[in-house]
């Protein structure tokens, strides 16, 4: 059982004019096994909390405290909180030109693993995991990321998860810019490692379209940098009927 907990996470973002407040007191407790989703219009201060995880040095962490399973993971450096066994899909996936696929995960699983996973196993392990996200196998010997469309870069993120075998995966909206075949696909392969492996998610979105194939436990609604409403799944079908309109004005 792991434990991801957040209390009163305050965060700001250097501008021209000054340090800008963005989260302004964010309490969030994510176990194995639990899907958060986090939903809340444009601007809300939903990606930043996932960056501020992650530990983006864009942003000012100003009070507050985020532990995974005790451990203090704003002490952390970035690739630290990766080997404690946080992992971010991130929303906008960059481009590594003249890194393979193939390469790129291998030296990021050896990171994680602590030493190189042996070639025969690794293959077959790969190759597994891409034909679940319906990947072609050339796919490994490109770029990473390089010209790839939108379901490709998330693919390859969902690709990197179950390959990773992360505690807690936040992931930061998913399914933008996917169509209805790749958006089935990514969420079956979130549902996989999920099942397969007790994880804990952090699921990031505006729409509850997803949330037809990823099912939450808990929905926390995102407004003016924090928490203003949470429930069950009862409260996206609120949101999807109502929209954000209400906690916009409050």
């Amino acid at each position: 059982m792991s434990v991801l907990e957040i209390k009163n996470l305050q965060v700001s973002v250097l501008t021209d004019a000054g340090n800008k407040e963005i989260l302004r007191g964010v309490d969030l407790t994510i176990r194995s096994g639990e899907t958060h989703a986090i939903m809340g219009p444009n601007g809300s201060g939903k990606s930043t909390l996932a960056y501020s995880i992650a530990g983006h040095p864009k942003y000012i962490i100003t009070e507050g405290s985020v532990t995974l399973d005790g451990a203090d993971v704003l002490e952390m450096s970035v690739d630290e909180r990766a080997k404690a066994g946080l992992f971010l899909a991130m929303q906008y996936p960059v481009e590594v030109p003249g890194v393979s696929v193939s390469n790129f995960l291998r030296t990021a699983v050896t990171a994680i693993r602590g030493e190189a996973p042996k070639v025969r196993t690794w293959v077959g392990e790969v190759k597994a995991a891409m034909a679940s996200l319906n990947m072609d196998t050339d796919f490994s010997e490109r770029n990473v990321n390089e010209g790839f469309s939108g379901g490709e870069k998330k693919r390859h993120e969902i690709l990197q998860m179950e390959l990773l075998k992360p505690k807690i995966a936040i992931l930061d909206e998913t399914d933008s810019g996917l169509d209805v075949d790749a958006l089935r696909i990514v969420s079956e392969g979130v549902n996989r490692v999920k099942a397969n492996s007790d994880l804990g998610v952090m699921l990031i979105t505006h729409y509850t379209r997803i949330l037809r194939y990823i099912k939450p436990d808990y929905v926390h609604v995102f407004a003016n940098g924090k928490i203003v409403e949470e429930g069950g799944p009862e409260l996206a079908d609120k949101l999807e009927e109502k929209g954000y309109a209400e906690y916009i004005t409050a």
